[in-house]
């Protein structure tokens, strides 16, 4: 049961004063994300909902590509990290612990993978493998900012592929490109998935899922025929020209620039982790080869996060339907005790019974001008709301939170069943 007058809900009418992003802003001031310290964030109840429901979308397409989900610890060894050459990374959380062996606070984990695949993979039967988790992440972020989009830790989900050759890294990598296009469309974001550079992650190639938004750090070079590539990739493009002035061309096509937040990115690893770390395997000859890795990553938090920037207006988040943290936002309008707010608890219980996640309005304090304003900062796609009027004509006022849409009144009496079949028909055509 969800009502709002037990519910862990702190809506603000201001944002903090640092925020700069809209997702910063609108996420902070619907409740669903407080700050602990820079670049240390809380996700309040509603938040959590939000975010969990990416990772449901995640684990499903993960596990339909043959994927095992497992986990593996933040807190690691150093060594490993020595011998892969990682462990001087700057935004790498180094420790030691109280009888002095260096420990590091993983921010991806390529090592641990490959150091519990190296001890139990031997055989070329024993590939090819997916692996995942979700997992928190550590970084010694230099510049934390825009809320969750760049914090000092965050959870992730990476996956890796585990392969005999090149050409089974290849499968591997059209599987997870596969997974991750039906995660980003079932997310209901706008997003492109681009050519990009391998960075620190290292490797033979690499794709970056991104949602374009104001907010976004990354620049993407949008071309005739779906060309698409990060712009320090497009640079390197002898068919890309620059004039200069930040002008692209494509031939003789223009390139259209725009910022966008990483959502994604997948790697072809190769043999960067696996030859230093002794990953290898026998193969049908009985000749020592080593295995071949991908890495797959991907965060929930930054997909809220775009959500939230490409779907937002002046009144507040207006969540894709996959997202949000509630179907109904039911509004009940009139005090305990009287009529109207009899009928909506009956309501209620109806939707809740027919399988809505609901959220019920039923505080005392706010009148109806608050409780329309909180609904429209937390931004469930439909709203529902029964005061006196609706008990006076036998219809329950509708709106759609996306453009601010009034809906066709339902009928307030009649077969439950019927009204459960309205609601969801209508709960289904929404985007």
């Amino acid at each position: 049961m969800t009502r709002l007058s037990e519910y862990l809900l702190p809506t603000e009418k201001q944002p903090p004063a640092d925020a700069e992003a809209i997702s910063h802003k609108l996420m902070v001031r619907a409740g669903l994300i407080r700050q602990m310290g820079a670049g240390m964030w809380t996700w309040l109840p509603a938040g959590w909902r939000v975010h969990q429901r990416v990772v449901a979308i995640i684990r499903e397409e993960l596990d339909a590509i043959g994927a095992q989900e497992m986990l593996m610890p933040v807190l690691q060894p150093a060594e490993p990290w020595r011998k892969t050459g990682r462990l001087d990374i700057d935004e790498l959380f180094k420790l030691s612990d109280r009888k002095g062996s260096e420990l590091v606070l993983a921010m991806t984990h390529e090592e641990a993978v490959t150091f519990h695949v190296a001890q139990t993979v031997s055989s070329y039967r024993d590939l090819p493998l997916i692996l995942y988790h979700f997992q928190v992440k550590e970084r010694d972020e230099p510049r934390p900012r825009a809320g969750v989009l760049r914090t000092r830790e965050f959870v992730m989900k990476d996956s890796y592929s585990f392969d005999r050759d090149q050409a089974g890294l290849e499968e591997r990598y059209e599987l997870h490109i596969g997974a991750y296009d039906r995660i980003m469309d079932r997310t209901g974001l706008r997003w492109y998935r681009v050519e990009s550079d391998v960075g620190m992650m290292g490797g033979l190639g690499a794709h970056e899922y991104m949602a374009p938004c104001p907010a976004g750090e990354d620049l993407i070079a949008l071309g005739p025929r779906g060309y698409a590539a990060n712009v320090e990739v497009a640079k390197q493009d002898p068919n890309v020209h620059d004039d200069g002035a930040g002008n692209y061309t494509l031939g003789d096509e223009p390139l259209k620039i725009e910022q966008a937040i990483e959502i994604g990115n997948i790697f072809k690893l190769g043999t960067r982790y696996s030859e230093p770390l002794g990953a290898s395997y026998l193969d049908e000859h009985g000749n020592e080869q080593p295995i071949w890795m991908g890495s797959y990553g991907i965060g929930p938090a930054r997909i809220v996060a775009a959500a939230v920037e490409q779907f937002a207006d002046e009144h507040g988040i207006s969540w894709p339907r996959a997202l949000a943290p509630f179907a109904v936002h039911l509004v009940a309008i009139g005090k305990a005790g009287t009529p109207e707010r009899e009928t909506a608890e009956k309501l209620y219980d109806t939707l809740r019974a027919g399988g809505f996640d609901v959220l019920y309005d039923d505080r005392d304090a706010p009148g109806p001008g608050e409780k329309f304003a909180d609904a429209e900062l937390l931004g469930c796609p439909l709203r529902l709301t029964l005061g006196r009027k609706s008990v006076e004509s036998g219809e329950i006022e509708v709106q759609v939170r996306r453009e601010r849409t009034p809906a066709a009144a339902l009928p307030l009496d009649g077969d439950p069943a019927e009204l459960i079949r309205a609601v969801d028909e209508l709960w289904r055509s929404l985007p």
